[in-house]
């Protein structure tokens, strides 16, 4: 990044007015009497601004001390999912906050810094985005807020806990896209580390007013009065939670009568108490009829194996049908699956390599999209999360390399071959199960590439970094 000078001028405006009281002596003895009140006014300013630059104080060193960290080792910092969420809920709210706290200073040069700066902030897409990944990961890992919020996540660097008012955001954009399983779970995380006493700014009140309607979405009707009282109990006049309060009554209500007329006739029906799993709601079932074993595969808990067909499974190496350029330096070819046959090859790229095409990518990187089933259009897709750039031969003598060690591993053409896609998953990214080849319902699917369908797939996967064995 180049050097920036930035000159900021700082201008003050002064105002006369003109009024008669030295024709006075009484009424310049008012003015006395004005001036002292001015003085204490001006006194009650420098106290408020004392205050607003201990907080900004305060601010500024928790920042210098996190961000120390942060740039010291930028991908370990990253991998903790944690770290990844506040770091884009920071800057997309709570920089906004602190910008308006400065802004009571029109003095203050760090507004114009500021204000240039946040055109490359994230936006309120990203910290959405960011909340939503942190919950698939809750799910997919099966993981309980409180282990999130605590940080204890296992396989990172970084240990960081999320407050009160990260937990309550979480919950809030999870009741907004009427994800109220989450909200349960995250405003019941934040009302439990507020009864604990942590120091934050939003109320019981606010988290108690979210959490009680989002209990009663589940029907869990004497839940909802229970966490609505409460609410009331600390703030009687919430005109909602009042409301909210006598509807709940009254279904209760309801729902006593019709128990009372069922009894007298001698009819028996099931309650229809909420699902609860574990001390806690049950998750609703998913679009996808694959998310069990899917989020299983993640975890490291496929299908096993069984000991007969594991000992079909080989190690070997690859010449690529005695390939010429294979013969004096095979590959290491090892057998991951047997029905359908998958392998994976070792070593097939150097670290200088990688670099370069990682390189080359990151430019160019943008989300990934999807194509629209039924307009056919390239779209953007929650259950596509990341962003790829494609790469051309001519880009680079790497990219050509790359795609003939392809051409010899598989014995397939490169000619026929797609563009060398490089795909990049950030916080929570993912592809859900898909076919990579167009199935009989799409049949132009790649019309447009004028290859035909797709025959296989070469995944060259690239850690973030290289671990020392």
């Amino acid at each position: 990044m180049k050097p920036c000078l930035q000159l900021v001028f700082l201008v003050f405006l002064i105002c006369h007015t003109e009024a008669e009281f030295f024709t006075s002596i009484g009424q310049m003895t008012d003015l006395i009497y004005a001036e002292k009140d001015l003085v204490q006014s001006l006194k009650e300013y420098i106290r408020a601004e004392e205050a607003k630059l201990s907080q900004i104080k305060s601010w500024a060193e928790k920042m210098d001390v996190l961000t120390s960290k942060s740039t010291s080792d930028p991908e370990g910092y990253l991998a903790h999912p944690v770290n990844a969420y506040k770091l884009v809920k920071r800057l997309n709210t709570d920089w906004l906050e602190l910008e308006n706290l400065v802004l009571q200073d029109t003095t203050n040069g760090f507004i114009a810094n500021l204000t240039i700066q946040r055109q490359f902030f994230p936006t309120e897409e990203d910290e959405t985005g960011a909340a939503k990944a942190l919950m698939r990961l809750q799910d997919t890992y099966k993981l309980d807020p409180e282990t999130l919020s605590r940080g204890n996540l296992p396989g990172t660097k970084y240990k960081s806990s999320l407050t009160v008012s990260d937990c309550f955001g979480m919950g809030k954009t999870a009741y907004n896209d009427g994800d109220y399983y989450h909200t349960v779970l995250w405003m019941e995380q934040a009302l439990k580390q507020h009864d604990e006493g942590e120091d934050t700014t939003v109320s019981k009140v606010e988290i108690l007013d979210y959490l009680s309607y989002a209990v009663f979405q589940f029907g869990d009707l004497h839940r909802a009065m229970e966490l609505t009282r409460r609410l009331i109990s600390l703030d009687s006049t919430h005109e909602r939670a009042g409301s909210n309060l006598r509807y709940f009554e009254k279904l209760v209500e309801k729902e006593r009568e019709e128990k009372s007329r069922e009894n007298s006739l001698n009819k028996t029906t099931a309650a229809t108490e909420p699902v609860v799993q574990s001390g806690a709601y049950e998750r609703p079932l998913d679009y996808l009829p694959e998310r069990d074993i899917y989020e299983a595969l993640c975890r490291g808990e496929g299908v096993k194996m069984t000991p007969r067909r594991q000992k079909r499974l080989f190690c070997r190496y690859h010449n690529g049908n005695r390939n010429p350029h294979l013969l004096i330096a095979p590959f290491k070819e090892e057998d991951e699956w047997d029905s359908p046959h998958i392998v994976r090859y070792y070593d097939v790229m150097s670290d200088e390599e990688i670099e370069k095409i990682k390189q080359l990518a990151k430019p160019r990187l943008a989300r990934a999209t999807v194509r629209d089933p039924k307009t056919g259009v390239l779209t953007v897709a929650s259950y596509r999360v990341s962003k790829s750039s494609w790469l051309e031969e001519d880009d680079d003598p790497v990219v050509g390399k790359v795609n003939q060690r392809m051409q010899q591993i598989t014995g397939l053409t490169v000619k026929t071959a797609e563009l060398l896609q490089v795909a990049n998953y950030g916080m929570g990214g993912q592809y859900e199960p898909h076919f990579d080849f167009s199935r009989k319902d799409e049949p132009d699917a790649f019309k447009r590439l004028g290859t035909g369908n797709r025959v296989a797939t070469f995944l060259n996967y690239v850690p973030s970094r290289r671990t020392p064995e």
